[in-house]
């Protein structure tokens, strides 16, 4: 049986509000810096785990903007309140995969993530989707608030 850790992550304003379930007490959380237009603006910095688990609460839907660009493929879900985008996510062969901003962590410190730079221009769609399934987290779970 795997042992999760906790990680507390959400937006600035707390209307989107994670909780990241990372596999292994202990264990380097790898950081991928991507190099597209929209994430170095924004300064988006992602990891995720196939056998991991995130788990999205969200206070008011109405303030989420769930922004697409390049391949439309993947929803940057944005605050609209406070501006920080703490999750992506990817529909896939009906399965929901994401990414989570590690900006937005909580209680995780900076020797504990492992950054290195990613770029994906130029990659088919179907590859990015392939990619996604093996390394996105798999189990995507949105509820309601309490």
């Amino acid at each position: 049986m795997t042992t999760h850790r906790e990680i507390a992550s959400s937006c600035h304003c707390g209307n989107i509000a994670l909780t990241v379930y990372w596999p292994g007490p202990g264990e380097m959380i790898p950081v991928r810096e991507c190099g597209c237009g929209f994430c170095v603006k924004h300064g988006g910095r992602h990891t995720s785990h196939p056998e991991g688990r995130v788990d999205v609460r969200i206070a008011d839907d109405t303030l989420v903007e769930r922004y697409r660009f390049g391949t439309r493929t993947a929803d940057f879900h944005i605050c609209r309140t406070c501006g920080a985008e703490p999750l992506i996510t990817s529909s896939i062969d009906g399965r929901l995969y994401a990414v989570v901003n590690v900006n937005c962590f909580d209680g995780v410190d900076a020797d504990e993530l492992v950054t290195s730079a990613s770029d994906f221009d130029g990659e088919a769609v179907d590859d990015r989707l392939a990619r996604r399934a093996r390394n996105w987290i798999a189990d995507v779970r949105f509820l309601t608030q309490d």
